[in-house]
């Protein structure tokens, strides 16, 4: 019998299909999914299913000193003991065994884990290592036919990361929490990639806070030639001799603006013509694949996660690649003729496959692991086999191809300069002669300008001058896709956990909105870090540790050699923050009340806060506890921030709930709680008003009881609304409504239930709720048709229900029990606040 062990149950199933021909049996054994067939069997991990940690007795925050962790012995142990008492068994039945899990470092590292397992089981049963770049017939099949051996240095690599990773953030993180008494969830985070990283953003920021805005004027003129009219533009000779259109002074702008206001008509003195070839794009590695996911509108990591999802099921190669070179044995013409035919995707390769020669671009940068992002020629179909989300992600890495064999596009530039005694303008006209790539990739600009072909000394009326008055506008925040490229051009991190650097940041509070901007907290921990350890969030500190690591992959440095390293550098980290300990610790704890501070407690005067219970649920709280005990409510669902606008009437901030990257304005919390009441009356209570016959209408004893309940539409403090009955708490019938959006209630009538149907207007076209009975009905309906009550919640499709049952997450009492950070990182495309909201709803 042989054993293959791949990174995860999907792959897992994919390659039992591709290897039996479809013919395979699936059981369980300890809930996890074997895949049987012909003599061997197939099963999957769930990524890392060994992790390293501290031995028990460093577990106690406040008994241990955060520098004892330094030198402290790391353990391996099981982190998913159902996975490893699977493969324990799996592994003493096996004559051989192939670990398939993903070529690159992590996956090599897991591979290791894998094969330690087996070994502690048998010793001496054949481990042979499969790799591949995509999950296709050809390559699995090729990949077992010629099987290797698996790269310890590699792996060695990868768990170097591990440990050093683990000591910086286990040590540096106990240090600011204890020196802030920030304990429990809410602990300060710092981490070898993650503060270096936080820093480039917080160092954005600064440069945005600290900018001092310019005046300066531009001057356009609209001109006509006959019945065509085009906009041009005033611009000078510098002191450099460049072309300039910004005038600093506003006497000199007002003095053109009489110039060219004062004239009828523009003489042309200079036309020039040009041709320029725009070439298209290489191939695609993960960094450029992020960017063009993020421009249509893809964070990075939930681009990732898609791309892994079709990676696994054989539409892409492998996703996590530096190459932007196509390896020989790739056929352009074979690839093309896959996609003939095709609904969508088919006219572009007809175009493509009728040139004399199919040539690719090459990028920069060619590695031997991975070939660049390109689709496999397994197509799948748009709502069956993937959802609208990936179909878009598929389609982005297919027309990527497409424009990679593509010829280049031609544009022609015509630049007309007239003048008006000596005052100049110009006119920049573009037009695409030649579509080219653009026609098979529709995701770079390609608007024209039109210019109309001029001579030189013919003249043209000034139908229209403008004086604008406009200030220089600070840097902009750092966007994903640019801050991972920022990451990978100074050595932060790696393709493969640059992205999940980002949501670590947005998970522990540290950045919000998108394009990430810092919070308080951000910026006070970089400050701190600054002070008192620089080396923290020095990008030269972690792009050394990166190179090591290198080192040892290539076989060049040893795993202890660098991991002593790496503590030698914190020790002396340690060395400077013990001196300063209450200095930080002081300016920590301002940081975090800054943080949540709303403004003024109208009872007391001290501020309200942000607080959160010990259930994890948040609200407002004075600071003045115990002495002043007022409070408001705020939404159950996402996590509170506080914006920069304040409430009129109260003095406070308003608050705006972020539930994953979504975000709704709950807005000032006095003013929300004012306006919480019951509005219009709907009609008689099902459950107790006129006619009702369940046992909440009768009295004691059996006898029915006065029955005057009715349904209204109530707002609550927290702000959210339901249908509810007058005669709350004797009644607690209730029906939920849509928090955002206007509610109408109509003259139509449910037939039914007598009750007004309604609309809820929220964006252009307001949308039908109907019966709220009725309308809760079908909901009910559709959440018992879905098989699984995860589907329920706000955002929970079937593929996100699947993959939390995957991780052992098959119901909403398991997710209310879970921890949200170990199912962030079993569930990939979720993030731990995600999780807490969707705790929160459930």
């Amino acid at each position: 019998m042989e054993l293959i062990i791949t990174e995860k149950d999907n792959a897992a199933r994919r390659i039992a299909d591709i290897l039996s021909g479809g013919s395979y049996d699936s059981t369980r054994e300890n809930g996890v999914n074997v895949y049987e067939w012909g003599g061997k069997r197939c099963v999957g991990l769930s990524g890392h299913v060994v992790g390293v940690d501290f031995p028990s007795e460093y577990s106690d925050w406040r008994d241990v000193e955060p520098v004892e962790l330094i030198d402290a012995d790391i353990e391996k142990t099981a982190t998913k003991e159902n996975i490893v008492a699977t493969l324990r068994i799996l592994a003493r039945r096996a004559e051989r065994v192939a670990i398939a899990t993903d070529y690159d470092r992590e996956g090599e590292l897991i591979g290791k884990e894998a094969y330690d397992i087996v070994r502690e089981v048998d010793e001496d049963v054949p481990i042979r290592r499969v790799r591949f770049s995509s999950i296709t017939e050809n390559e699995v099949k090729n990949a077992f036919d010629e099987p290797d051996e698996l790269d310890f240095d590699l792996a060695a690599a990868g768990e170097a990361r591990q440990i050093i990773d683990l000591i910086w953030g286990a040590a540096l993180t106990r240090f600011l929490s204890l020196s802030a008494g920030q304990l429990g969830n809410d602990f300060i985070s710092v981490g070898r990639v993650q503060s270096p990283t936080l820093k480039l953003i917080v160092d954005r920021e600064r440069e945005i806070q600290a900018f001092d805005p310019e005046t300066y004027w531009e001057l356009f003129a609209d001109l006509r030639q006959a019945e065509t009219t085009f906009e041009a533009q005033y611009f000078y000779r510098d002191e450099d001799d460049n072309e300039a259109e910004r005038v600093w002074k506003e006497a000199r702008a007002d003095e053109v603006y009489e110039t060219l206001s004062g004239r009828n008509a523009a003489t042309v003195v200079d036309v020039n013509r040009r041709t320029r070839t725009d070439a298209p794009p290489a191939p695609f590695n993960t960094t450029q694949f992020i960017r063009a996911a993020s421009a249509i509108g893809y964070s990075a990591k939930r681009a990732m996660s898609i791309a892994e999802d079709l990676y696994t099921a054989g539409y892409i190669t492998y996703p996590r690649t530096d190459n932007t070179v196509y390896p020989d044995d790739l056929d352009p013409e074979e690839l093309l003729e896959e996609f003939v035919g095709h609904s969508t995707l088919g006219d572009a390769a007809d175009s493509l496959l009728e040139a004399d020669e199919i040539r690719a671009t090459e990028g920069d940068e060619e590695t031997t692991d991975h070939p660049p992002i390109h689709p496999t020629g397994e197509i799948p179909t748009r709502g069956g086999d993937v959802s609208d989300d990936e179909w878009e992600i598929y389609e982005l890495v297919v027309r990527r191809f497409y424009a990679t064999v593509a010829d280049p596009a031609k544009w022609e530039h015509l630049k007309v300069v007239a003048e008006v005694d000596d005052v100049r303008l110009k006119a920049n006209g573009k037009r695409l002669v030649e579509p080219g790539y653009h026609d098979v990739y529709p995701y770079f600009n390609t608007t024209e300008n039109y210019v109309p072909d001029v001579e030189t000394g013919e003249e043209l009326s000034i139908e229209d001058v403008e004086l604008e008055e406009k200030e220089t506008q600070p840097p902009r925040r750092y966007g994903q896709s640019r801050l991972i490229e920022t990451m990978e051009d100074l050595g932060l991190g790696t393709k493969s956990t640059r992205h999940n650097t980002i949501e670590k940041l947005y998970d522990r509070g540290y950045i919000e909105s998108d394009p990430p901007r810092p919070t308080k907290l951000a910026m006070a921990v970089v400050d701190a870090a600054e002070s008192y350890a620089d080396r923290v969030v020095s990008e030269e500190m972690t792009a050394q540790l990166e190179q090591d690591m290198d080192a040892i992959a290539s076989g060049e440095a040893g795993l202890e050699d660098v991991t002593d390293e790496s503590r030698e550098m914190l020790e002396e980290i340690f060395a400077n923050l013990a001196e300063s300990r209450e200095e930080i610790g002081d300016h920590l704890r301002k940081s975090l009340k800054d943080d949540k501070r709303l403004g003024p407690c109208p009872e007391c005067g001290e501020d309200l806060l942000v607080r959160q219970s010990r259930h994890g649920s948040y609200f407002i709280g004075c600071d003045g506890y115990p002495d002043c005990e007022n409070t408001l409510p705020l939404p159950s669902t996402g996590k509170p921030l506080i914006m920069d606008g304040e409430c009129d009437e109260h003095g406070l901030n308003e608050v705006k709930m972020l539930a994953g990257r979504q975000t709704f304005v709950h807005g000032c919390p006095l003013c929300t709680a004012d306006e919480a009441g019951e509005g219009e009356i709907l009609g008689d209570c099902p459950d107790c008003g006129e006619g009702a016959t369940s046992p909440t209408s009768r009295g004691e004893g059996g006898e029915t009881a006065e029955a005057d309940g009715e349904l209204v539409i109530k707002t609550l403090q927290s702000g959210s609304r339901l249908v509810g009955c007058t005669r709350y708490p004797d009644c607690e019938y209730s029906l939920p409504l849509p928090r955002r959006g206007e509610i109408e209630v109509t003259d139509e009538r449910c037939e039914e239930h007598d009750l007004p149907e309604l609309l809820v207007h929220s964006g252009d076209e307001p949308w039908e709720l109907g019966c709220p009975i009725c309308n809760y009905r079908e909901f009910q309906a559709r959440e018992a048709d879905s098989g699984s009550d995860l589907e329920s919640l706000d955002g929970v499709g079937a593929k996100t229900a699947e993959k939390l049952v995957d991780a052992g997450i098959e119901s909403l009492e398991d997710l209310t029990d879970a921890d949200p950070d170990a199912v962030a990182e079993d569930v990939d495309g979720v993030s731990a606040d995600r999780v807490r909201s969707w705790q929160a709803e459930a």
